[in-house]
């Protein structure tokens, strides 16, 4: 089976890790993704239904667009992508214009024009929840079409919420798999992304994550995360089973460092 590439760029994308991420997730009737992200995992597993939520409010507004006007929106997305908006003068006045508009619609198709034309596809916000990723100064960006109709395609069957992980496990009963990607630990002092929405994910988060997962283990639920092989999050998934695994980074502002980080998949599941 062909692997479905997300339309999104995104930071920590696991299109490249499917394959593992599909030996260890077990099965279930519906999954549910509290950090949705580009959807990777989502567009490539078979469930029956699928709960979808992230705290970044823009995503979702995107995803919600799609569902709900189909191929009319796509081909409006489209109509962003030529010579004339590919430049730097123009990206910042049409970043000023989503930062400023309350145009669902809109500032949904510039999501998509922002992803592809912005700096390495990175997704950043301000501390006031500005999107302020740089010009990306791309020679002729491509207008992801075909990723777009199978997100839609797909989408039939999901339910995509704004909301906090918290809030999102809470709401699991038996029969439900849950895989979480949040933002990852950092590796160094120095390397904390947590900007991939206006609101930060640190420390405390990633414990309360795994006590979530561990309740929901417990209640015969079980739930899959993603992170970084740190010495905190080893010893913070200690009750899970842990898969140890090496991942390519395709997103760094410095490219020469774009190599290969320790990874794990920390499965949560009751006896």
């Amino acid at each position: 089976m062909l692997k479905i590439r997300p339309f999104l760029k995104w930071a920590g994308n696991k299109y490249h890790i499917l394959e593992q991420i599909k030996a260890v997730l077990p099965k279930g009737n519906r999954l549910i993704e509290p950090f949705v992200g580009s959807g990777a995992v989502f567009l490539n597993l078979v469930y029956q239904e699928y709960l979808l939520s992230d705290n970044n409010g823009d995503l979702i507004n995107l995803y919600l667009t799609l569902q709900a006007e189909g191929e009319p929106f796509i081909n409006y997305c489209k109509s962003f992508f030529t010579e004339e908006n590919n430049r730097k003068n123009r990206y910042y006045g049409l970043r000023e214009l989503f930062n400023t508009t309350n145009e669902n619609t809109l500032k949904a198709a510039l999501f998509i024009y922002l992803n592809r034309h912005g700096y390495n596809g990175l997704c950043r916000y301000n501390s006031k929840g500005g999107f302020n990723t740089p010009f990306g100064q791309y020679i002729k960006p491509k207008f992801p079409e075909k990723a777009m109709q199978h997100f839609l395609a797909k989408a039939k069957n999901a339910v995509f919420k704004v909301a906090d992980f918290r809030d999102i496990m809470k709401t699991a009963k038996k029969g439900d798999v849950v895989y979480c990607d949040p933002p990852y630990a950092p590796l160094s002092a120095t390397a904390n992304f947590t900007a991939y929405s206006s609101g930060g994910f640190g420390s405390k988060e990633q414990v309360e994550l795994a006590e979530s997962a561990r309740d929901l283990a417990g209640r015969g639920i079980p739930v899959l995360v993603s992170n970084h092989a740190t010495e905190f999050i080893l010893n913070a998934y200690k009750t899970a089973r842990i898969e140890r695994l090496y991942v390519q980074r395709f997103i760094s502002c410095d490219g020469a460092n774009r190599g290969k980080a320790e990874e794990v998949l920390a499965l949560f599941e009751g006896a």
